[in-house]
């Protein structure tokens, strides 16, 4: 049961990821709008001055957009054939069973990657995001996701006996 558990979790994490970037795609204007939006550090009140500068460029503000779309899309990719792996191995030996959680495992530490790395060390941290109502909410979900995506990761790499 555990095995199944563990192929399921792998499944949702590349369900995750697959339609954040879906969702991405299929409304690419307000995703840019939010992308050029933090990227341009407009809003900032709380701490106006900036350590670097502000990102306005339209072929950069794309170029992050798509960054995070095709990361989401690779992080989805990898934790679903962690998914066909495990369910393929599920009934067999404890060896092969660890081995077919490396995809897995990969998908959902790319999730971490994504959403505390580019969301909260750089969309955060660099960009200031938490000093808008837009960002905030963002650091909220993303937040949400890169614990999750640990955890499961976490989860996924003790070893089955």
């Amino acid at each position: 049961m555990i095995r199944i558990i563990k192929s399921v979790l792998a499944l949702f994490v590349g369900l995750l990821c697959i339609i954040y970037a879906l969702q991405n795609v299929f409304n690419l204007g307000g995703a840019f709008w939010f992308v050029e939006t933090m990227a341009s550090m407009s809003g900032h009140e709380s701490y106006p001055n900036h350590l670097g500068p502000p990102v306005t460029a339209p072929g950069l503000v794309w170029a992050i957009l798509w960054i995070i779309i095709l990361s989401e899309f690779a992080a989805g990719s990898f934790a679903m054939k962690g998914f066909m792996d495990m369910w393929s191995a599920r009934n067999a030996d404890a060896d092969t069973f660890n081995r077919a959680k490396a995809f897995a495992i990969i998908g959902s530490l790319l999730g971490v990657v994504i959403w505390f790395g580019y969301f909260h060390a750089i969309g955060g941290a660099y960009f200031q995001m938490w000093q808008t109502q837009a960002g905030g909410q963002a650091l909220q979900g993303a937040f949400q996701y890169s614990m999750l995506c640990g955890l499961i990761a976490v989860l996924l790499a003790q070893k089955d006996d």
